[in-house]
């Protein structure tokens, strides 16, 4: 399976999503000037990593499904 290039960009994606979700909840946590600057703008990232990983996610199944 981890020969498998979608599963690869799959498991990247879901990453990427962690990683900005992580960022966030560290900026929300800190506070401050960036955190009030930025914080919509990290969650609208998230949310449109969250959609990519998602439509990759049931791409690979339904491509794995019919073969």
């Amino acid at each position: 399976m981890f020969q498998d290039p979608l599963f690869i960009l799959v498991l990247i994606a879901v990453v990427a999503v962690a990683a900005i979700m992580l960022f966030g909840i560290g900026t929300f946590g800190k506070g401050g000037e960036f955190n009030r600057r930025n914080a919509n703008k990290i969650m609208r990232w998230r949310i449109g990593a969250q959609f990519i990983a998602i439509l990759l996610i049931l791409l690979f199944v339904y491509i794995r499904r019919g073969a």
